[in-house]
């Protein structure tokens, strides 16, 4: 029986484990070159798209983002036909204009991670893409225009500033963040956004904000009810932003995301023996015919 196959995928985070609606639906264990990706991908079909839904931290949110096996979540999506890829992830807010419950489409990301590996490549095979914009413009003024017609409270560009975790900022940090001009933090953007980029797909992060970070003192106290509740009402949010995507995106369309890798590979093909590094076909195809 042939795989089933995907043309967008969701990469859910806290809060979106598991997405309703899809019909048709088949899960999906890949084997990939790099591991196990975070879980069976459940593939199945939504206002006429073939989806591919993969919960980031695991079923039952059971993996730290620095243990989260990025590459294998990449390659699995790319070895279904993938080739838009949406990030549901829960942030906090360094910018008191973002408040909680906002959306945010950032534009910009900042990586302050330092235990991650952020690249398919190696062991012979140097490759270097563009990634001066990381994310899709395309897929960001989609789900923008999502926003602004479902009436949701949104900021259509933001930089995003991705830490290690597991802890959060202590207060120093999140106001030297915010003298850097961030607006928005969370753990799990990257190495992603790099190794999409690289398997050739388009990118978006819909980012909810969940609260302000530590650098706010505000009257009211930040509790765990607090967040949780806010968390409900931006999943919510984001399942309709979501649906708007699935009805409305242009899966045929070809886009510069697509041609990351043209031209990207730095080592002589004569020193490239491309029979030993078979985990790269889904991304060359053209060196193993």
């Amino acid at each position: 029986m042939t795989q089933k196959q995907a043309q967008i995928g969701v990469i859910g985070g806290s809060g979106l484990d598991k997405f309703e609606g899809l019909e048709n639906i088949e899960k999906i264990t890949v084997k990939t070159p790099f591991g196990n990706p975070s879980a069976p991908i459940t593939v199945g079909d939504i206002h006429g798209r073939s989806v591919a839904f993969l919960p980031r931290h695991g079923t039952g949110h059971t993996i730290l983002p620095t243990e989260i096996n990025v590459r294998a979540n990449v390659w699995a999506l790319k070895s279904l036909g993938v080739k838009q890829v949406i990030s549901v992830s829960a942030v906090g807010s360094l910018q008191e204009k973002i408040e909680p419950r906002h959306v945010v489409i950032p534009d910009q990301i900042f990586d302050r991670t330092r235990s991650r590996v952020n690249t398919f490549f190696g062991e012979g095979v140097v490759v270097h893409i563009p990634f001066a914009d990381p994310f899709c413009g395309g897929m960001r003024a989609l789900a923008v225009k999502a926003c602004e017609e479902l009436g949701i409270a949104h900021h259509k560009s933001g930089t995003y500033l991705c830490m290690e975790g597991p802890q959060f900022s202590t207060k120093a940090e999140s106001k030297v963040y915010r003298q850097w001009g961030m607006d928005i933090i969370g753990m799990t953007a990257l190495p992603e956004a790099k190794l999409v980029r690289e398997a050739g797909m388009c990118y978006v992060t819909i980012a909810l904000s969940t609260d302000y970070d530590c650098w706010f003192e505000g009257e009211e106290a930040v509790s765990v009810e607090m967040v949780l509740g806010n968390m409900r009402h931006n999943i919510g949010n984001a399942k309709r932003i979501l649906g708007y995507i699935f009805e409305h995106a242009d899966t045929a369309a070809d886009c510069a995301c697509h041609h990351a890798l043209d031209g990207a590979v730095q080592t002589s093909n004569d020193h490239i023996d491309w029979k030993k590094h078979d985990k790269y076909r889904i991304f060359f195809p053209e060196h193993f015919k």
